[in-house]
């Protein structure tokens, strides 16, 4: 790999442990990590660190060059439910670092963009299961517009400029090595939280609100694959559809109970409830798994296995 990685967000939920499989892939000094704040101690003390606002144009440009950059991920954003609190800072903060980013390509200046979107690109009018990759598209979020426009921009600059850049619609993540982010799906995080510190949990969702769910592990994978597929392979550049696993918060409270029987959960929607409804419950991914052949490895089980497991041992750990 000719030149180095930046991350920008790189102290986020994905981009945490994004950065730590791509130092482990790539080398240590590779990989540079950027946010507006620290990160985690593993993090910091793995590597190379910058500190870096998204929107800041000459600051980015400026690690651009002090460290041969080749490659970009941009992960830093402003989630949905947090989004949805302060518009217009997310407009600013969604958009406009894109475009830094992009331009900079367009330039010469970086040879290869990572950008991930969301199934929030998504609307109520949207076939809700097996969502197909082109359908229609009618965001309600902010967060939903800013990703929805930021994937046009993407095929934009590709078709108008020829930047390599490539994308993802990420569904929920599900991990227990960061905090999540203010996110509609962070029920899924919250939820083993709640098994392990109080055997139940009170979900801000209903029920049967079925949506499209993944653990870190396949997201970075997918991540990792999309960006290392030659180039002729991408034939999407707006954002790849990506899924593996879809369920509701009932079907994922009963997985729990198979592993721990006195575990209850109780339901009190929130407007987050809103935001959920309006996206597919089931995403239908057969391009990405055709074109640089994605494929899962965690199912429903394997990943509460995971994730009781993790919690387990970070509450171990604190006391």
């Amino acid at each position: 790999m000719a030149g180095k990685i930046l991350i920008i967000g790189a102290c986020g939920q994905i981009g945490t442990e994004l950065t730590l499989k791509l130092r482990n892939l790539y080398g240590n000094q590779n990989v540079i990590a950027s946010d507006i704040k620290e990160g985690s101690r593993e993090l910091m003390e793995s590597g190379p660190f910058e500190p870096a606002d998204a929107n800041d144009a000459r600051r980015v440009e400026a690690l651009l060059d002090q460290y041969n950059i080749s490659q970009v991920y941009l992960m830093a954003a402003m989630l949905s439910a947090t989004a949805e609190k302060a518009p217009m800072k997310a407009w600013s903060l969604n958009m406009d670092s894109l475009f830094h980013i992009l331009n900079f390509a367009k330039d010469k200046k970086i040879e290869k963009v990572f950008w991930p979107s969301s199934i929030a690109v998504f609307g109520p009018t949207t076939p809700k299961n097996d969502t197909p990759q082109t359908t229609i598209m009618e965001p309600t979020t902010v967060y939903g517009i800013s990703k929805q426009t930021g994937e046009r921009w993407c095929e934009y600059f590709h078709n108008k400029y020829g930047v390599d850049v490539r994308s993802l619609r990420y569904p929920g993540i599900i991990s227990y090595k960061t905090l999540p982010g203010g996110g509609t799906t962070d029920y899924a995080i919250e939820i083993f939280h709640g098994a392990l510190k109080n055997n139940g949990y009170t979900s801000f969702l209903a029920e049967d609100t079925g949506l499209p769910m993944m653990y870190m592990d396949d997201a970075i994978k997918a991540t990792v694959d999309i960006m290392e597929a030659p180039s002729h392979k991408i034939r999407v550049r707006s954002s790849y559809n990506l899924s593996a696993l879809s369920f509701t918060p009932k079907i994922l409270a009963e997985a729990i109970q198979k592993e721990m029987p006195e575990f209850k959960i109780a339901y009190e929607p929130d407007f987050r409830q809103k935001i959920a409804d309006s996206w597919p419950s089931s995403i239908d991914d057969s391009e990405a798994r055709k074109d640089w052949q994605w494929k899962h490895d965690f199912d429903l089980e394997s990943l509460v296995n995971e994730m009781l497991g993790g919690v387990s041992e970070q509450l171990r750990a604190e006391k």
